[in-house]
């Protein structure tokens, strides 16, 4: 069998370690000119972090990334710690995977590592998926010229994929209210002790601010969300201004006050908050999608990466406990969906 997968990000580049050890092979197309992730850090939790270490890149993941040793929420302006709860050693006693924060461009770093040893894949950068032919042996696309083949086409290529549009056709989207801010701080910038090892949601009136670690504690990574109208672009390479940030989170407590001075200007970005309803049915035939092409979230719930990893762990297990490629797929959509 050959899976052809449209978009090489980090759900994509997953489902085809996953198909590879299946004895599936792959090929990844990337419509940019090199494999990067655009966004700062996320967090790994263990339904999607045994789903890496099964594709053996737990001491990659331990070099990379950092072990929380618990969550807390705060008060916007006393401080005052309003819940906690452990994460850490009791998560992986509990759940049997670590909880895992880590830089976005790092966990595609190592996923690229891996995909780049394995004889059963094959990368291709420069490569933008706009359509695809099928018929009822096989699927291909045709990029400058040359056409690939394959028995499956999936669609891993985000929010805006090409691969849904070409079977759905064109979405509106809603924007939700919702603003959100991203940027990374310095750990030798900021006062010692006062980032703890945790992931820290600050709650005040309209808005919260999340921050922890990435990048082995190196950095602070920290995500803002203000409900606020009159700007609604949704790109993840928008430019923010410190001065509004600053305004934003006015009146806030210190902490919140130094890690905003302390920010790198050069990483403040900002992007408007779209929702979408669910899809009826992702794919059809041969050809299916995958992570935000199919169900992407808002970053309320730090699962937006997660389920995409998930999903190519399922998928690759549906292809290869059913023959019929059809019905496969729509196994895979029906397990995701439940």
């Amino acid at each position: 069998m050959n899976v052809l997968i449209a978009g090489g990000g980090i759900g994509g580049i997953t489902a085809a370690l996953c198909l590879a050890e299946q004895g599936i092979r792959v090929e990844v197309f990337e419509q940019a000119s090199t494999f990067s992730e655009v966004g700062a850090g996320i967090q790994l939790s263990p339904n999607c972090s045994r789903v890496l270490h099964y594709l053996g890149l737990a001491q990659d993941l331990l070099s990379h990334g950092f072990l929380p040793e618990g969550t807390q929420f705060r008060d916007w302006r006393s401080g005052k710690v309003i819940a906690e709860s452990a994460l850490g050693a009791a998560a992986s006693d509990k759940f049997g995977s670590p909880y895992y924060h880590i830089h976005r461009g790092d966990l595609l770093a190592v996923l690229i590592k891996a995909a780049n040893q394995n004889d059963l894949v094959s990368l291709h950068t420069d490569a933008r998926i706009v359509d695809y032919r099928e018929t009822e042996d096989n699927v291909s696309v045709t990029i400058k010229g040359n056409t690939h083949y394959g028995d499956v086409l999936i669609g891993a290529d985000g929010i805006h994929s090409e691969i849904r549009a070409a079977l759905w056709g064109e979405e509106k989207p809603t924007f939700t209210g919702n603003v959100a801010w991203r940027a990374v701080v310095p750990t030798s910038a900021l006062p010692e002790g006062m980032v703890r090892p945790m992931s820290t949601a600050w709650w005040g009136p309209g808005k919260h601010f999340v921050h922890y670690y990435v990048k082995g504690g190196t950095l602070v990574n920290c995500v803002c969300v203000v409900e606020k109208a009159g700007w609604e672009v949704e790109s993840w390479t928008e430019p923010g201004d410190l001065e509004e940030l600053k305004a934003d989170f006015s009146g806030w407590h210190g902490d919140i006050q130094t890690l905003i001075e302390a920010a790198d200007k050069n990483s403040l970005y900002k992007w408007a908050l779209f929702d979408r309803p669910p899809m009826p049915s992702w794919g059809q035939g041969r050809v299916t999608l995958l992570g935000d092409a199919c169900h992407p979230t808002l970053p309320f719930m730090a699962q937006g990466a997660a389920m995409a990893i998930e999903d190519g762990a399922v998928l690759s297990a549906c292809l290869v406990q059913d023959s019929n490629i059809p019905v496969a797929l729509k196994r895979y959509e029906d397990l995701r969906r439940t």
